[in-house]
């Protein structure tokens, strides 16, 4: 059954506009009577059907609200380093799929592709669109915010990331040899477990000392050497599984 996403709460009637709109009745040639599932901003989703169709909205009446199938342990923040070609388009869809709360694309001293800001902006709308369809294919209650690309520098300044009440930051660093990502997950109790994983070429110790500073914890990903976009899905993964978030 289709899944749409609605930026409001889910009313007992709503109206879907602009590509959703256009999906169902241009493309799957979608009938009064027809039902989808609707995902609501208010984190709930119901079984909807169709009771209006005009030429670019769609008129949908609730039949019944979904369980409350997405209950989470602790929600997990991607902070990535910009990756050369379309790696973080790829990134970004398996971030969605891995059920990552959020992904904030930065840029480091080490990071090969640098975008002016219409293309920053260009990039950003390409990602939130691939976020919110991998959202829809697997079947999430909520879409994956992308932010805007930010200097690191600037993202540590973000109170709502660094300092945050009930909030551990762990730093998937290649100069780590001490602790494990695993050995520092069992040792924290948060809400919320912020990853931070850097480009090809890693941080510099600048960047690294700095990122410590602000509280957060490094740890090794193992001995073996990770393609960039291999350690954050490896990072997000190990992570959801330690919280149990992977669990029926």
């Amino acid at each position: 059954m289709r899944r749409l996403f609605y930026a409001g709460a889910l009313a007992e009637e709503i109206e879907i506009t602009g590509g959703d709109a256009h999906h169902l009745v241009r493309v799957m040639r979608a009938q009064s009577g027809d039902e989808v599932i609707v995902a609501g901003g208010d984190g709930r989703a119901a079984r909807m059907a169709i009771c209006g169709i005009e030429r670019d909205r769609v008129h949908l009446r609730r039949m019944a609200y979904l369980p409350q199938a997405e209950t989470r342990n602790a929600e997990v923040i991607l902070i990535q380093a910009l990756l050369k070609g379309e790696k973080m388009d790829f990134i970004v869809q398996k971030a969605v799929e891995l059920g990552a709360a959020a992904l904030y694309p930065i840029e480091t001293e080490h990071v090969v592709v640098r975008y002016d800001a219409k293309k920053a902006a260009a990039k950003a709308v390409r990602w939130q669109k691939i976020a919110d369809e991998a959202a829809k294919q697997c079947g999430r209650q909520a879409l994956m915010p992308v932010a805007a690309i930010a200097p690191l520098s600037a993202l540590l300044r973000n109170p709502e990331l660094f300092g945050a009440p009930d909030t551990a930051v762990v730093f998937c660093y290649e100069g780590e040899r001490e602790q494990s990502l695993r050995t520092v997950l069992r040792s924290v109790d948060a809400r919320r477990i912020v990853l931070i994983v850097g480009a090809e070429g890693g941080f510099s110790p600048a960047e690294a000392a700095a990122i410590q500073a602000v509280g957060a914890q490094s740890v090794s990903l193992g001995r073996l050497i990770l393609r960039a976009e291999t350690a954050a899905l490896a990072a997000v993964a190990v992570t959801q599984y330690e919280l149990g978030n992977f669990d029926l």
